[in-house]
């Protein structure tokens, strides 16, 4: 019987939810909006140094996104030299690859980089909740493209955007020294992939 208690307890707590395995208080009220303001400025060429390890590789180079439109951006890596390292397009709800070097043309890294830029780019996710701990941090749930996130806010600012599936964190994106809505550092990690993305800008 304790035996089954035990078990029950612990299966309860792996299909919990992600608020409720972090301790999670739901604010009530209105929902506010979330908006990722790093990649906003159609002005603006956001250039960084990049390192891409993936498995056993490594890429290093300069990683360049640029808006060009309403739901229009352009994201290109090249080695120092110039040379095209991949070369993406997103329209809206469109992915399309112009060009990507044969070593990082692998179908579960491209997916990878895809969902990952994505939601670098995507300045207004479809809010569903929000929470708060015991902190000052505000939790915001949100929906892109049917994967649930959790944008993490201090002062009105974005930190770090954690996705989530089945109650448990997949991936962070941690944004820091912000300057007048420019994320001069953006970390991504993985948890059950050997994919990370280190942006530090130019």
């Amino acid at each position: 019987m304790k035996y089954f208690l035990t078990s029950l307890t612990l299966l309860v707590f792996a299909c919990a939810s992600f608020p409720k395995k972090n301790n999670l208080e739901r604010s009530y009220g209105d929902i506010p909006t979330v908006i990722n303001p790093y990649f906003s400025n159609l002005s603006k060429d956001y250039i960084y140094k990049a390192k891409i390890n993936f498995a056993e590789k490594s890429f290093g180079g300069i990683f360049v996104v640029k808006k060009l439109g309403e739901e229009y951006y352009r994201v290109v890596f090249t080695t120092e030299m110039g040379n095209k390292i991949f070369d993406f397009t997103f329209i809206k709800n469109e992915f399309k690859i112009n060009f990507i070097l044969k070593e990082m043309n692998k179908k579960i890294l491209v997916n990878f980089l895809r969902k990952d830029f994505y939601v670098l780019i995507h300045e207004n996710p479809k809010v569903l909740d929000h929470y708060k701990n015991l902190g000052d941090t505000l939790f915001t749930e949100t929906r892109i493209k049917n994967n649930t996130y959790f944008y993490l806010e201090e002062k009105q600012q974005l930190h770090k955007i954690l996705a989530t599936q089945r109650g448990k964190e997949k991936s962070q994106y941690i944004f820091s020294e912000v300057e007048k809505n420019h994320a001069k550092q953006i970390n991504i990690r993985h948890k059950d992939i050997k994919l990370s993305i280190n942006l530090k800008a130019i």
